[in-house]
């Protein structure tokens, strides 16, 4: 089970449901489905309850309440029956440089924006993708948030214009597009990268957390 926040945008629902399409290309003998820990319905209990045995993929960029405690508490709700793998995290770094430098390959400077969270772990987590991202990068890149947290995304942006940065990228730390990147365009940024959508590092590291979990045999995936 792909364990996804859920999100009214159709565009997000189909890069959802593409995620789950390429994973189960790589895992041909797994049943994969999707479960949605918030916004859509089933609620995740239900699902969980409905499949029964299974791997749970958290797909979240960080810990913060649905996976510390939604799907935990799902789990336990549902019968107790599944295992809840690491949640994805900073794994995906390759990509959201591959998104930023598909359309802006020399910004002065970066900003990481990310959804914020009341969890002070949450906010830690970014930060620490930045600091991976500018290396990967060879850039400055700061870490900044679309909602819940400081500095804003155009409070980064501004922040960084006035350390002398003339053309600033925005990376978008989001998996899927919805309502918090669509504020992005307006936060003064020269350029706004995609989400990470279903990209092959995504899919690869959904992957390695059920192989990991269930000790499955490498070999036979493509």
């Amino acid at each position: 089970m792909l364990a996804v926040h859920g999100t009214l945008s159709e565009a997000g629902q189909a890069i959802s449901a593409h995620l789950r399409h390429d994973v189960a290309r790589r895992l041909p003998e797994v049943q994969v489905v999707l479960g949605w820990a918030d916004v859509l319905q089933p609620p995740l209990v239900e699902t969980l309850a409905a499949v029964g045995d299974c791997v749970v993929v958290p797909v979240f960029l960080t810990a913060g309440y649905h996976v510390s405690h939604d799907l935990p508490d799902a789990v336990r709700d549902s019968g107790g029956r599944a295992v809840i793998t690491a949640h994805i995290g900073d794994s995906i770094l390759a990509a959201v440089a591959e998104r930023l430098v598909d359309v802006d390959p020399e910004p002065d400077a970066v900003v990481l924006a990310a959804a914020g969270s009341r969890y002070p772990g949450s906010l830690a987590e970014v930060r620490s993708a930045a600091r991976q991202l500018a290396q990967l990068l060879a850039r400055p890149v700061s870490a900044a948030f679309v909602s819940g947290a400081e500095p804003t995304v155009a409070d980064a942006v501004a922040a960084v214009r006035a350390r002398g940065a003339v053309r600033v990228s925005v990376a978008s730390y989001f998996l899927a597009p919805g309502m918090l990147t669509a504020r992005l365009t307006g936060a003064g940024a020269d350029v706004v990268a995609s989400p990470v959508g279903s990209h092959p590092v995504l899919v690869a590291a959904v992957v390695e957390r059920y192989l990991d979990a269930t000790g499955a045999d490498r070999s036979a995936q493509r």
